[in-house]
């Protein structure tokens, strides 16, 4: 699974030398950082590239095969080496994977939507079917082209596919089975989970060790050198590099579509996970993940953190409160007198009297 160049939130504003390029894209990234978006901007020059004065240090340095990274009263910037066989749609998926959204100063052959800024005694825009719009010289351009961009990368953000993906494979010591094979309506938990999911998802996994029992899911190991949910979650990530990845634990048996619906409707520009709360505590095993927070997930599995709910601190999350009526599906169960509260009649592959 992939996402072309022209599914992305990547937008290039177009227009003839003289008709306001550079003027429109600064505004509309100080608007979009006035949202807490993360802007990058591409800009394409027909000569060699001159960063840094030829004799320099860190020209030197470059030149000599070296990335660089320099850091300054002004800020902090990065010098990477061309890479062979490198293009610039790989240029610019880099970029979307830390940014939310990626504005093109020209590049008006590039594939992908365009805007193009007429300039003074300009009638029309060339033909070119992926110009969304032409907007004339004027004090309502700034407000048309803002109005343009919000809507532009709202449309984007649903663009990811969705995967569904059931963990399993927890100790299940209080249970005393495994809690993906406990049977609710003659289901185990694991297949209820897995025909929901398939409700707002076409592809749906299970990530972690344990028996399947008469699921035919597809199954991906945990990831190496990893412990705990996020072994599973990451694993599904680096199979589905481009994808929002839909997590729920195998342990929700009031789970329901209309619950994950509702979950799935909460990606917004500049959320890459979604993690609702409920009263006291957050539960990150019925959240959502897109693809640019793998990064972030990457990080904590290196550092052997393995606690989801530390992605509390790592910006680009957003916390979400379910409707009352919802928030059933969020309570997880890990041992028989849970189930006997809660009222559930489930059973075990067995009797109910081995749990």
């Amino acid at each position: 699974m992939s996402l072309n160049l022209e599914d992305l939130p990547v937008l290039a504003i177009c227009g003839e030398s003289g008709s306001g390029k550079t003027t429109l894209i600064e505004r509309c990234v100080h608007h979009l950082r006035g949202q807490g978006l993360r802007v990058a901007v591409a800009k394409q020059s027909s000569r060699q590239l001159a960063i840094d004065q030829p004799g320099k240090d860190s020209a030197r340095f470059f030149e000599a095969g070296a990335d660089l990274l320099l850091v300054g009263q002004n800020g902090v910037f990065i010098r990477k080496q061309y890479v062979v066989g490198a293009d610039f749609a790989d240029g610019l998926r880099l970029l979307a994977i830390e940014h939310d959204i990626v504005l093109l100063e020209g590049y008006r052959h590039t594939p992908g939507p365009k805007v193009w800024l007429l300039a003074e005694g300009e009638a029309a825009p060339p033909a070119d079917p992926q110009i969304m719009a032409c907007l004339p010289r004027g004090p309502e351009r700034d407000h048309i082209m803002l109005s343009l961009l919000d809507g532009f990368l709202l449309q984007r953000w649903s663009q990811p596919p969705v995967v569904g993906c059931v963990l399993i494979g927890g100790k299940s010591s209080r249970m005393g089975r495994p809690k993906h094979l406990l049977l609710k309506d003659g289901q185990t938990w694991l297949q209820r989970t897995a025909s929901l999911l398939t409700t707002v998802s076409k592809q749906v996994v299970v990530a972690g060790g344990g028996e399947l029992g008469d699921c035919p899911l597809p199954r991906l190991p945990d990831v190496w050198g990893c412990r705990g949910p996020l072994a599973g979650i990451l694993a599904v990530m680096r199979w589905q590099p481009w994808a929002t990845v839909l997590v729920t634990a195998c342990d929700l048996p009031e789970l329901t579509a209309e619950a994950l619906s509702w979950l799935l409707r909460q990606r917004r520009p500049g959320a890459w996970a979604v993690l609702p709360k409920l009263e006291e505590y957050h539960q990150p095993l019925l959240a959502l993940y897109d693809f640019r927070m793998r990064p972030a997930l990457e990080d904590m599995a290196q550092a052997g953190i393995y606690r989801m709910s530390r992605l509390l601190d790592r910006s680009g999350v957003r916390v979400v409160s379910p409707p009352t009526e919802l928030r059933g599906a969020w309570r997880n169960v890990n041992s028989p007198e849970m189930i006997a509260l809660a009222g559930e009649a489930i059973s075990c592959r067995g009797s109910k009297s081995d749990l």
